[in-house]
This record gives C-alpha cells, structure tokens and sequence, in this order.
C-alpha cells in the first residue's frame, strides 16, 4: 500500500529516492520522507505531510548530501497524516532510521515495554515502536543492526516490508518483509530497493524479490546476504524484469488511467498471445494443462478476490459455470478469511489480484491452503506473494497499471478468466468442438472491436460534462452486465466521488425504483442479447419517471435509443464476451465527469493501488 525506496552505492542517494517516490505516487499515500546518512555522517531526516512535491519543497535548501538513503510515501493507519506520523521514524538516539509498510498487530505491548525502559515517542505508529524496539533490542544484547533486526522480527505479531539505516554503519542497508513486497535491485557495486520494480527499472533490470520472513543485508563491495529469521542463509536468486521505462510513463496522454484505458486492446492481445491459437481454433493454458488432473478433480471452483478484481470474478463466474457446469462461488476475501467457509480437497480455488499482494486474498488462499484446495493464482506483477502461494496459475502480462483506479487489469482478469472456462470446457467435453471454435474466433477478435469502441472518446468527453451536477447514478446491467454495472458503479465512486450503485436490472422495482426522478441518472447497460426485451421494459419504466438514461447498446438498435437521453454503441459480439466492450464507455463516462469536477483520477483521495493491510 505505501511505498518503500531505498539506495546504497556510489551515487548521490536523494536524487534517486526521489525520483523513486514519484514512481511509486500511484500506490495511494498521504505523506512522504527521506532519511540520509549525509557525507558529514549526520543522519539527517525530512518529512511532510501531502506529495512528494511537498516534500521536495520541504527540503530545498536542506543538506541532502549522502551515498545512502531510505524514502518512503505512507498512507495513514495508526496515527492521522501528518509530517510527525509520515516515516521514516528514527530511534530514540537518533542513530537509526526506519521505513515500514504493513501493521505490526502486538504495537501496543511492545510501546508499553520500551516505554518501561525510557524511551519516548514521538508519533502516534506502530512503526516507531518498531525502530525503537530494534534500537533497544541492539543496546541490550550488544549486538550489530543486522541481528538486532533479526532477534526483534521474531517477537512481531503482523506484516512488514522494512529497511533501516544506521549512522554509525553508513556502509550497509537492512531490509525484510513479512506479508508486504519487496524488491531489491542489482548494480554495480549498489542496490536499489523498491516495493515494486517501478523506483527500479531505470536503473537495473536484475532484481531479486526477497521472500517471506527474510532479512536482507546489502554492502558497498556488491555483497548481498540473505538469511531468514531462524538465520539459515538463502541464496539469493536473481531475476530480469520484463518492464521498460516506457510502461510507466504517461507518453502523450494527461493521466496514467487514460493511457491504460486507451492500452486495452493490446493488453488484451498480450494477455492472449500464446495462449490463443487462432491458426488451430485451440486454447492452450499451461497453468491448467501441467495440472489437468487436479483440475478434472474439482468438483467447486471458489473465486476470492477483492474490489475490482470481485467483479472480474463475478463475470468468471458466469462464463465457468456457463461452459464447464463445475459451480461456483466468488467471495469477497475479506469475508471467506474469517467465517471458517466449506472448503476441501475437491475444491479448485482461484485468487485473484492484479498487484498479487492484496493481504485478503493471500489470507484467503493460506486458509484453502490448510484445507487441502487446489490454488490458482491470477495476477499481474511477476514474482509477487499471491503466484509463490498458489500450486498454479497465470500472469496477466500486461505490463504495470499505474492509475489506482483499475482498467486495463480489469479486462485481461475477465479474459483470463475466458481462457481458463474454455481450456477447462474442453478437457471436460462439456461443449462441442463448433461451439468452442466460434467462441475462440470471436475473442480472438475482441481487442479490434474494443478499438472500434475507443472511437466512442469525444462523444463521452462531451456528454460526460452534463453530469457533473449529480450526486448520485444508478447503473443496471443483466446477465453478463450486471457486475459490468457493479464495476461501472465503482468507477465513478472512486475517482469523481459521486455516489454511485449497480444493481441487477430486474432488481430495481425492488427499491431502487423509488430513487429515480428527473434528477436521477440513470446508466442501462443494454447490448442486444437473450434478455433484451426485459431490459427495455426497465428502461421504460425509468422513461416512465423521468429518470435520465444513458445506455450503452449494440450498433443497430433502435428501440433503447429511441428512449435515451444518451446513447453510446459498442460492435455486435456473443453474449458472454460483452463485458469486454460495454465496460469500456463506463471507464471512459468516470474518467471524464472526475476530469470536468476537477479530480485527481490517477491517485483519488484515500484509495491505494495496492491493499497489502487489512
């Protein structure tokens, strides 16, 4: 959730914090701070309240000297934002300094005790009672920064991503995680450390993610020593990162979430590209190939996921059930983890996460873990928590989603979701081989119809601007569209503030209804499928109220048009692959109301990228 940078090496640290921290900006925070240890050997502490910028304005004119550093953007857990909560945090000596993301869970007893033995505190975190602790732990036993972090880690209740600097030791970085990432980068003679690749990638493109419950000491001689909290060595395996600097610049586009809203088609390309065969009209996952026999096991499929990624599910849910006749059930992380669910051996899992860090769903898969499921993973950053966790899986291999807001994961979610129904349908034989030809074809030639949808772009622009009056919308969608409306909802929710619902189309006489007034927009989500008669009698029973209606219907149709006050109009497609166009004018209808009220829509107010605490 917040963001970890760090350096050490022959280069000016500050300058590359910095530029590290802007980097990580789209994970949500509301302060940031550097620490240095200076070239006269001070170690020297900044921190603000706001954005990186602030920070930069706060330390103009400050020392900024030093050849190591740690830098931080925190979003507020215990303590409100301030500049005394936002981190690093130093040690009551004022030798150290620490940045932490996570929730140390036992902060309460442990400040209790260092405050028994003197020491005062200056904030309102949990992660100061941490530094204080590793100061205290060092004093007592004598020992070095590397083993105090150590004997200290193992009396934490809860999740960390640390890295800590030390005064009298200018010539060494410390760093662990538990339950958080965290990446070190591999120079010449220097490392980088990021809670992703992105503060990372410019520098170096070798990397090793540090696993769980590791602790990792780096030195200016290149040395790099990885031993767990039981201190067994590791060895430290070194990766190459698939990212160039130009995945997470903006390029021509004014935000990050327009560029990736315009990205989908050949994301979605990317994420079929080898695993959809269009020469042969086949489906080939490895993820499911290597483990056909665990998954012709499975007499359930659970989806666990959170938030956008709940209603990829949701539509996964559809399509699975749809094709292969396996049931199945989408959970909410946050609920399966902590209301001891059915789960057994015969129960094919699947988590789902863009970041592959959500602490809910890495919960809920330990759970099904200990219940003796089959886990797939479906995620997008590669070597994160939720991949290492699960027996399978697959990337969604679309490159970095920068802007808070979900798009371009959103829809390779429900494209991989697709992939998996149809590569589990035909090992299964519960469609014919026509069926599952015409079904490959037409997904094959869904990014060209989301393109033709793209042409939709000025017309929203403009509409969306009438909008902006609105407290409240309502979406409505069916079948296939209903967690589209969910997702439509949550879109606008997020980046314009409008409060916003979606409900089953047929569920609006069941309340909803009395909401609607000449005041009331209304969002139909109405492509010409089976139901579409049913959905044009709930358009014009909204007609009927006065109620605004804006629709998104397939090209051709009259009768919806006839009755809307706006009309946007995707290609024709099967029912089942919708989604993947009618979400595209809702990304598009968010993004510009949050645009004309003058929103930040890549870095919304309390939101982060990435939920790695409860």
């Amino acid at each position: 959730m917040c963001g970890i940078v760090g350096y050490i090496g022959p280069k000016d640290a500050c300058p590359i914090l910095l530029k590290g921290l802007h980097r990580l900006e789209y994970r949500g925070y509301d302060s940031a701070g550097v620490a240095l240890i200076n070239n006269n050997g001070s170690l020297s502490v900044y921190k603000s309240k706001g954005k990186v910028a602030d920070l930069e304005s706060h330390i103009a004119g400050k020392d900024i000297s030093g050849t190591i550093g740690v830098a931080h953007t925190r979003w507020a857990t215990h303590g409100e934002p301030n500049s005394q909560n936002a981190h690093p945090h130093y040690s009551q000596s004022r030798n150290l300094a620490l940045i932490h993301n996570g929730i140390i869970e036992n902060y309460k007893p442990l400040k209790q005790e260092m405050m028994n033995h003197g020491k005062v505190f200056k904030s309102e975190t949990d992660t100061e009672v941490l530094i204080q602790f590793i100061e205290y732990i060092k004093e007592l036993h004598g020992c070095n920064l590397f083993e105090a972090v150590q004997l200290a880690l193992k009396n934490v209740v809860g999740a960390y991503a640390i890295v800590v600097i030390d005064k009298d030791n200018p010539n060494r970085l410390i760093a662990a995680r538990k339950g958080s990432p965290l990446v070190i980068g591999v120079g010449n003679n220097e490392f980088y450390i990021g809670s992703d690749a992105t503060p990372i990638i410019e520098y170096t493109n070798k990397v090793v993610y540090l696993g769980e419950e590791e602790i990792a000491e780096m030195n200016r001689q290149g040395d790099l020593t990885i031993v767990n909290l039981e201190n067994v060595k590791q060895t430290p395996i070194v990766k190459t990162v698939e990212m160039n600097l130009s995945d997470i610049e903006k390029a021509d586009f004014p935000h990050y979430m327009l560029k990736e809203i315009f990205e989908q088609p050949d994301a979605l390309f990317n994420s079929m590209k080898g695993r959809l065969n269009i020469e042969q009209k086949d489906v080939l996952l490895s993820g499911i190939i290597d483990y056909k026999d665990e998954i012709l096991k499975a007499e359930r499929i659970i989806i666990c996921a959170c938030g956008t990624s709940w209603h990829a599910g949701l539509i996964g849910k559809y399509i699975i059930e749809e094709l292969t006749r396996i049931p199945v059930e989408v959970e909410y992380s946050s609920e399966f983890r902590y209301r001891n669910p059915v789960v057994t051996d015969k129960d094919l899992v699947i988590a789902i996460s863009q970041s592959g860090e959500t602490a809910d769903t890495l919960a809920a898969i330990q759970l099904a873990k200990d219940k003796g499921a089959f886990l797939y993973g479906i995620c997008n950053v590669v070597g994160s928590s939720i991949p290492r966790a699960t027996d399978t899986g697959s990337y969604l291999h679309i490159g970095p989603e920068i802007g808070v807001a979900s798009t371009k994961a959103f829809t390779a979610q429900v494209t991989t979701l697709m992939l998996m129904a149809l590569s589990i349908a035909k090992l299964r034989g519960t469609i014919t081989k026509e069926y599952f030809e015409e079904l490959v074809e037409e997904l094959y030639a869904i990014p060209e119809k989301i393109k033709k949808t793209m042409e939709l772009n000025e017309k929203i622009s403009k509409y969306s601007k009438i909008f902006t009056y609105a407290r409240n919308f309502i979406y409505l969608g069916r079948g296939y569209n209903y967690p589209i409306a969910l997702e439509g909802a949550l879109k606008l929710k997020e980046i314009s503030y409008i409060h916003a619902e979606g409900y089953p189309s047929a569920e609006m006489k069941h309340g909803p209804i009395a909401l609607i007034d000449e005041e009331m927009p209304v969002v139909v989500i109405a492509p010409a499928h089976s139901k579409y008669e049913k959905i044009l009698s709930n358009v014009q029973e909204i007609k009927a109220r006065k109620g605004k209606i804006i629709s998104v219907i397939t090209e051709g149709d009259t009768a919806i048009k006839e009755l809307s006050d706006i009309y946007f109009e995707i290609p024709a497609t099967m029912d089942c692959f919708t989604p993947l166009l009618t979400i595209v004018p809702l990304q598009l209808i968010s993004y510009y109301i949050a645009i004309a009220k003058g929103r930040d829509v890549d870095q919304p107010r309390n939101l982060a990228k990435s939920v790695t605490v409860e």
